[in-house]
């Protein structure tokens, strides 16, 4: 199994920062993909930032240059640092990962459980 398990959520007055930290664990060969999703309140999922193997990233408009995302390869985890929070940001935040495992052929989705990450105005 493959389990994807987040920190760093909490309350932080706006324009302040947070750090969430997420960590790919189990029969993995190779994570493609690691990436930070969340959901506010009534509305949909949405990507925030991503990063692949090489490093290539990709984020939301919503969050450039306030966001900035990378990843350990050797310690198969992954790293959203945010800056100027703003309330909108509010929402649980989830990790997701593109994980070739031992057991399968072929690469597949993880989620993480989810945290929640509260700014306050």
């Amino acid at each position: 199994q493959v389990q994807l398990v987040e920190s760093g959520g909490g309350l932080v007055q706006a324009g302040g920062s947070l750090r969430l930290s997420c960590a790919a664990s189990g029969s993995i060969v190779r994570i493609n993909y690691m990436g930070w999703y969340r959901r506010a309140p009534g509305k949909q999922r949405e990507l925030v930032a991503g990063i692949t193997s090489g490093g290539s990233i990709e984020f939301a408009d919503t969050v450039k240059g306030r966001f900035t995302i990378s990843r350990d390869n050797a310690k198969n985890t992954v790293y959203l640092q945010m800056n100027s929070l703003k309330p909108e940001d509010t929402a649980v935040y989830y990790c997701n990962a593109d994980v070739v495992p031992t057991y399968l052929t072929g690469s597949f989705g993880y989620w993480g459980q989810g945290t929640q990450v509260t700014v306050s105005s």
